[in-house]
């Protein structure tokens, strides 16, 4: 079996099995470290170490209680959208996704990031 059709047979299994094919595009989509003196600093910084380890909902937590601490921080929303991404729930990903994009201008990792794109190119 060749490369293509292992990756066809693959794409297949997956629509078949009902899972989006873009839902785990963020394998290779490290969670964004807070900018020094953040408010959201100290969550994000647990958050990631959680999210390296694959605690999505501990991650989440995490994130969730940056956006509280600093709303403005891209970081915090890109990261809580990559955790719910991870845990199922698309729909608020894309929220916190289009938030982030919106605040991370200046944030290159935000804004090339291929899951984020791939996730408002569905909505």
């Amino acid at each position: 079996m060749n490369r293509v059709s292992i990756g066809v047979t693959l794409s297949l299994s997956l629509f078949l099995l009902g899972a989006p094919l873009w839902a785990d595009m963020n394998k290779t989509a490290p969670a964004l470290k807070s900018p020094a003196g953040s408010k959201a600093e100290q969550h994000i910084t647990e958050g990631v170490e959680h999210y390296t380890q694959g605690h999505w909902d501990v991650a989440k937590k995490h994130f969730q209680e940056a956006v509280k601490a600093d709303p403005a921080s891209a970081e915090a929303h890109y990261d809580l959208a990559l955790s719910l991404d991870k845990s199922g729930d698309h729909k608020t990903a894309i929220e916190h996704f289009k938030k982030a994009l919106e605040l991370g201008k200046d944030n290159p990792a935000i804004q090339q990031s291929e899951i984020l794109h791939a996730h408002l190119k569905k909505h």
